[in-house]
């Protein structure tokens, strides 16, 4: 497998050959941007490009470019749904022409907090029908544009198991249509984090074969009467990441994880435990 790195780089607009300097010397092969879609009318004409060619001196792949919105994919307003995907729509082209290996987007929640947080409405079966009905012309603007698509999901939204994953995937029917394997986020008990290989293996055998892109972190148990999941970074929480590692390896050899969700001085730290074990599990990172 590979290894690459979320929020190193900053904004395609302006990433600069030191950003990418810094990527080369943790020994990253791939980096991300992620990008408002209200903002792509703006982007200047000559961005893409630049970007492209300073990624290519660096030799380095743009794994993942993830677009953000407000908008909900399965709101019951017709009028907002089709909003939702126009937001997604919007930033295709541009992901295409940066060379992005994976175009990332979210189902959001009805609830106006923000995409990650719950709702008991998520949960209807009226609003899975909505989100497999919305995700149909998202895949087919994919297909049009050659884009892979992979939704980020999560224990509190609506794609909030590895057997949900896997259903909408088959439900939409199209090859451009996968998941984000971020394993963290599909743990919901303290019986599956402190018996982590059981529910690992279980989030890959569901959910591995439409999950061609990982998201790597590890997971900390907060003290407190309630349930806390707090993410850390890998090696550093009560996660066994070798399997994750090795699962991930078997599936997609050529395929990439990424180290997300950290402050930058704590990248190398994430990198080097990574790297220490994947090889301690027999995994090799080109």
């Amino acid at each position: 497998m590979k290894l690459g790195v979320v929020g190193m780089c900053g904004d395609f607009r302006t990433v600069t050959a030191e950003q990418l300097s810094q990527i080369n010397a943790l020994d990253f092969t791939g980096a991300s941007f992620h990008f408002r879609s209200a903002d792509i009318p703006n982007v200047p004409p000559d961005a893409v490009p630049r970007c492209v060619e300073l990624f290519a001196a660096a030799h380095l792949t743009l794994v993942q470019f993830g677009i953000t919105y407000d908008e909900c994919l399965f709101h019951p307003d017709a009028a907002v749904r089709e909003a939702a995907v126009a937001s997604v729509v919007r930033g295709m082209p541009t992901a295409a022409a940066l060379g992005a290996q994976h175009y990332l987007f979210r189902p959001g929640s009805l609830n106006p907090a923000g995409a990650w947080t719950s709702h008991r409405d998520n949960y209807l079966p009226a609003s899975m029908t909505r989100l497999v009905e919305t995700l149909k012309p998202i895949a087919e603007q994919a297909e049009h544009h050659e884009l892979t698509l992979v939704m980020e999901t999560h224990a509190v939204s609506i794609m909030d198991s590895p057997e949900t994953c896997r259903d909408v995937v088959e439900r939409v029917g199209s090859d451009r249509l996968r998941i984000v394997m971020d394993f963290v986020n599909h743990f919901q008990t303290l019986r599956q984090v402190y018996d982590s290989a059981t529910r690992l293996n279980h989030i890959f055998d569901v959910m591995g074969p439409v999950a061609p892109m990982a998201h790597i972190k590890d997971i900390r148990v907060q003290n407190g009467l309630v349930l806390h999941l707090d993410e850390e970074v890998p090696g550093e929480g009560e996660l066994e990441l070798g399997v994750a590692l090795k699962r991930f390896d078997a599936m997609y050899p050529a395929g990439y994880g990424l180290i997300e969700h950290l402050p930058v001085e704590k990248i190398p730290l994430a990198a080097a435990n990574v790297r220490q074990i994947a090889a301690e599990n027999g995994v090799q990172i080109q």
